[in-house]
């Protein structure tokens, strides 16, 4: 009896609720292991539970979406209009963070359009592919990149006043931003740095002071994050 109350036919394809149960309950059990997995293998950064609820919910979203839309066109171009108005407005994240959302769209997709087997193959070698990765140190420096951010007065040579200290201090640099600010009174410098080993924060900064005539100096810890940050 229910099986005719919820059978839909959607173009081709026909949405019943057995296939809908086992397409959303395998699109939810493999976000739910794509979130487990995501924080499971980045403890050194903080997940916000949004994100990892994300991850969890949204295979199953994009599953309802599939089969609600199958092969109806005017269904498609419905939906395209209704999401057309949502808007976000949030900071671009970390790429690691962009390809998790990826990939569970893709599952979600897959697990939408019928492909159980494969939504569940693809989830779980993805998610073994992406903690091997994460475990092996793959492409990791042992030192994390930092961002460093200095003001400096604009009778000052920015071109060489920090280089010897940059020097002693840290494995490698790169500007990545100069900027005016207090009405052309002052520089606003952006560095990307990776210390020495053993390098102590606060000579490096102590030393830096003495160059930039002791005005403001931060030293943000994570590169990729802090890189919207415009104030210190």
């Amino acid at each position: 009896m229910f099986e005719s109350i919820f059978m839909t036919t959607t173009g081709e394809s026909s949405l019943t609720l057995s296939g809908l149960v086992a397409a959303l309950g395998t699109a939810f059990a493999m976000g739910l292991i794509i979130s487990l997995v995501k924080l499971k293998i980045e403890k050194e950064r903080d997940t916000t539970q949004s994100f990892a609820l994300t991850l969890a919910l949204l295979p199953a979203v994009i599953t309802v979406i599939i089969m609600l839309v199958g092969n109806n066109v005017a269904r498609a171009f419905s939906l395209a209009g209704a999401f057309s108005i949502i808007r976000f407005r949030s900071a671009p994240g970390n790429p690691k963070d962009i390809t998790y959302v990826l990939f569970s769209m893709a599952v979600g997709l897959a697990a939408g359009m019928g492909f159980l087997l494969y939504a569940a193959i693809v989830g779980i070698t993805l998610c073994a592919a992406a903690a091997i990765l994460e475990r092996s140190g793959y492409a990791r420096t042992k030192e994390k990149e930092k961002l460093l951010k200095i003001r400096v007065p604009e009778n000052l040579s920015i071109a060489e006043s920090f280089e010897t200290v940059l020097l002693k201090y840290t494995q490698s640099y790169n500007i990545k931003k100069i900027k005016t600010a207090d009405l052309g009174s002052v520089y606003e410098l952006s560095y990307g740095v990776i210390l020495k080993n053993g390098v102590s924060e606060k000579d490096f900064i102590d030393e830096l002071r003495i160059h930039n005539g002791n005005m403001n100096i931060a030293l943000l810890m994570d590169a990729p994050l802090a890189a919207n940050v415009d104030e210190f």
